[in-house]
């Protein structure tokens, strides 16, 4: 997180992790595409002939606050694939809250397992702790044929703490209810650090109110 006092902005950076091509950079072009104009920036995307993303996507979202407080959200995504593993590790730096994008697909299972790890792994490498980062878990591409029963995914979801969600995300299905839920747990994690609504007279559920009608966002449905 960066604070500028002067200017009264609060930059807040997401990172969408996940196997390869589990749908990350597609959530980010779906938000992108559904938030309100105003409220959005350009969607960077480098792309190569091996990997969907390279390096990142980058698409900041900046809403006022009722305290006269800017609050910028910047999205990345991570690079797949295990060879680009030093580019997840550096985008990943700074960061302040996690949406982990996961495949529904049954034979998906061991390559989301293995990038969950991979997340850990860089978490700490990047003197992160990852038992306290702010995460959600989505599980995408709802549509396709075997994939893991919703009845499975409720199941799963009430054996951790981190809020799960469904989506298909080539359809912006669940992408906004994923997002709204990351900044969610994520501002709630800012609070308790560097006391907001004390400092600036910002309540969190204030605050959040005010993300989801000026980024045009209905609101968050967890599934558990």
């Amino acid at each position: 997180m960066q604070l500028d006092f002067t200017a009264r902005e609060v930059t807040v950076k997401l990172v969408y992790y996940g196997p390869a091509l589990s749908g990350k950079t597609t959530n980010l072009q779906a938000i992108h595409e559904l938030v309100a104009p105003a409220s959005r920036g350009r969607l960077m995307t480098l792309e190569t002939k091996d990997d969907r993303t390279l390096f990142f996507d980058l698409l900041p979202l900046m809403v006022q606050s009722g305290g006269g407080i800017s609050i910028r959200l910047k999205l990345f995504t991570v690079p797949g694939q295990v060879i680009h593993n030093a580019t997840r590790r550096l985008v990943l730096q700074g960061a302040d809250g996690v949406a982990f994008i996961a495949d529904s697909q049954t034979g998906e299972t061991r390559a989301n397992q293995a990038a969950f790890l991979n997340l850990r792994e860089n978490l700490v490498e990047n003197g992160l702790d990852a038992a306290s980062m702010p995460l959600v878990i989505q599980f995408n591409k709802r549509d396709l044929p075997d994939v893991r029963s919703d009845d499975e995914i409720d199941r799963l979801a009430t054996k951790g703490k981190e809020p799960v969600f469904k989506a298909v995300a080539l359809r912006g299905q669940g992408v906004l209810e994923t997002l709204l839920g990351l900044v969610d747990v994520t501002w709630r994690k800012l609070e308790q650090e560097h006391q907001f609504a004390e400092r600036f007279g910002v309540q969190s559920d204030a605050l959040l109110r005010d993300v989801r009608s000026k980024l045009g966002l209905p609101g968050s449905e967890e599934i558990r």
